[in-house]
């Protein structure tokens, strides 16, 4: 009996079959493990967040680090670590993985930002470079046409500021900085109607919208309307928005309108917040001398002259001599006219010493000793100067 048997050769293909698939699947087997040993650790954004929310960004850059030592060209890892350089106000690090972000992609969004930002104010010029890509990459953000028309602005390029401001207020009219900066730049071209129209509408959607009321104040000042000045100004102080430029044309106004107890609320409101320069004393100064509180009025102009640095110093010294003249106190006044004369040389006040002895105290050798001076440097810039000049000459010098 003869057992069923495969021929020998049949058995050794199909070994060699089998040998080959195995070794074909150990190789593969092979090349995966070592791929996955290969590659990069894998920024886990989760792990990055945690670090970025609780400020720990000397941690969050270690952690990154390691990522970018073996995938230098991954610009999520890049991205983190000029953002978390940045945060750390490690600016020079900061700069250098945004500027590689750039050299991988010249229009990536993030690194323009930054440059664009980090040279606003040191080079408008190159920031102009960035904003001009971003422009580029996203042609339909406004915030893109309003941050090129703010560099032209610094750069006292207000035809092509304009050009970029109308175009974000075009995109996006109901952002208040867009028409801020539009009607600003109109405000400064003398178009007050056409400012006015977008200031009126973006206060009719927000009645209490600071840029739009500091606009308002500065429109109605400049062409005059005082009164109407006061009612944004009002606002403002409601709001306790200190802005300094706004409410000074605010005192003024009140100050023009002859209501002085109002221009004194807005100067201590002022003065109460730490914003209050020469101008704003000097002008409470001189509306309590209108209201003839005089002993206020001095106290306020004594401030002024701690506070001067530059020859507006003289007109304090000159209302504090016109105070005295008032309350009586000759002598006072005349050494105010006296040192104001010492320290700017201004013939006028010699003219002032000399009126004061003469009127007042009725002391002419005195007076003649400043008239002569005084007629020996008179500039006779106005018309009070000429009168004045004239008035020494007939009576004390006349033939």
């Amino acid at each position: 009996m003869h057992l069923f048997r495969l021929p020998v050769n049949t058995i050794t293909n199909q070994s060699l079959l089998y040998m080959k698939k195995c070794l074909f699947l150990f190789i593969v087997l092979l090349f995966q493990l070592h791929k996955i040993s290969a590659q990069p650790p894998r920024v886990d954004k989760n792990i990055v967040m945690d670090l970025f929310q609780n400020m720990q960004y000397e941690e969050a850059i270690s952690y990154l680090l390691a990522a970018e030592r073996t995938d230098s060209l991954n610009l999520q890892t890049l991205g983190y670590l000029g953002y978390a350089y940045q945060m750390n106000d490690d600016d020079n690090n900061a700069g250098r993985y945004y500027q590689k972000m750039l050299d991988i992609d010249s229009n990536n969004s993030p690194a323009n930002q930054y440059f664009s930002s980090f040279y606003s104010n040191s080079d408008p010029q190159i920031a102009r470079v960035h904003v001009s890509r971003l422009i580029s990459g996203s042609p339909n953000k406004a915030v893109y046409y309003r941050k090129m028309g703010e560099l032209f602005r610094r750069m006292n390029q207000k035809d092509s500021a304009f050009i970029y401001y109308a175009h974000a207020f075009g995109l996006s009219p109901n952002d208040s900085r867009n028409g801020a900066g539009l009607a600003e730049l109109l405000i400064d071209q003398k178009n007050y109607v056409r400012a006015d129209s977008i200031i009126d509408e973006g206060l009719v959607k927000d009645s209490l919208n600071v840029l739009y009321l500091k606009l308002r104040i500065r429109s109605f000042y400049e062409v005059g309307a005082f009164q109407q000045v006061v009612i944004p100004g009002e606002r403002l102080i409601r709001l306790g928005e200190g802005s300094l430029t706004a409410l000074t044309q605010v005192v003024l106004s009140y100050y023009n309108l002859k209501l002085y107890n109002e221009c004194i609320r807005v100067c201590d409101f002022l003065i109460d917040k730490g914003m209050a320069g020469e101008n704003i004393f000097y002008y409470a100064a001189k509306s309590h001398a209108k209201l003839r509180e005089f002993d206020k009025s001095n106290e306020l102009l004594k401030t002024c002259l701690a506070l001067a640095i530059s020859n507006t110093a003289e007109y304090y010294f000159n209302a504090l001599g016109d105070n005295y003249e008032e309350m009586k106190q000759f002598k006072k006044a005349i050494a105010q006219y006296d040192t104001a004369y010492y320290l700017f040389k201004d013939p006028l006040m010699l003219y002032n010493c000399g009126r004061v002895l003469d009127g007042s105290l009725k002391n002419y050798s005195a007076a003649k000793k400043y008239y002569r001076k005084y007629l020996q440097l008179a500039k006779l810039q106005s018309i009070n100067e000429r009168k004045a000049y004239e008035y020494i000459k007939k009576k004390y010098y006349a033939k």
